[in-house]
C-alpha cells in the first residue's frame, strides 16, 4: 500500500504516489535552479507540457500517476541538463557528487562486431572508427591476435541497459 499526494501541475490536479511526487519534485527542482531567477515562464510552460504528457497516460482523473509515468514522460521531456547549466555555486545532486569509478564495458549502441572498440573508446574518449582501424590494421599485420579480440569479446561486459534510477534523490524534500 503506497501513499499519495494530491498535487497541482500546470494548473491541473494529478494524485500522485509519493515515490513518483519525489522523483518529480526532484526534477523539477534541478530544472528550477538552472533557470534565471526571473524566468517563471518558462517553467510554467515546463509544468504545462508534464501535465500534458501525464494526460497522455493517464486516463481518468482518479487513476493515480506512478512512478513509471514519471519516468516515462522525464524521459521524453529531457535530463535537466537540457534546460541549461547550472549556474555557479549551485549545489550538486548528490548523485553527482558521489559518481561511480569508470569501469570498461562493451558497447551496446556503438558496436560493429561485439562493441569492444565501441566499449574501449568510450572508456578512453577517444573516436571509435580510429580504434576500430587500428584494431584492423594490428590485426592484419600481426600485432594483434584475433584470438586476443575474441578474448576481450569474452572477458569484458556487455554495458548494463540504461535505466534511469532517480529513487537515490528522493530523500530530499
Amino acid at each position: 500500500m503506497k501513499e499519495t499526494v494530491n498535487v497541482n501541475i500546470g494548473s491541473e490536479a494529478f494524485l500522485l504516489d509519493t515515490d513518483a511526487y519525489r522523483t518529480l519534485r526532484n526534477y523539477f527542482d534541478d530544472i528550477l535552479s538552472r533557470l534565471p531567477q526571473d524566468d517563471g515562464e518558462t517553467m510554467a510552460d515546463i509544468e504545462a507540457r508534464m501535465a500534458e504528457l501525464f494526460r497522455e497516460r493517464i486516463s481518468s482523473p482518479m487513476r493515480v500517476v506512478t512512478l513509471d509515468v514519471v519516468r516515462g514522460a522525464m524521459n521524453r521531456m529531457g535530463t535537466p541538463d537540457d534546460f541549461g547549466e547550472r549556474p555557479d555555486g549551485a549545489q550538486q545532486t548528490d548523485e553527482e557528487a558521489q559518481a561511480e569509478p569508470r569501469r570498461l564495458y562493451r558497447s551496446r549502441t556503438d558496436r560493429s562486431i561485439a562493441g569492444i572498440c565501441g566499449g574501449l573508446a568510450e572508456f578512453f574518449g577517444t573516436d571509435p572508427t580510429l580504434l576500430r582501424l587500428v584494431t584492423l590494421l594490428l590485426i592484419l599485420f600481426g600485432g594483434l591476435s584475433i584470438w586476443v579480440y575474441i578474448l576481450l569479446w569474452i572477458v569484458i561486459p556487455e554495458a548494463p541497459a540504461r535505466k534511469f534510477d532517480l529513487s537515490k534523490n528522493n530523500q530530499k524534500k
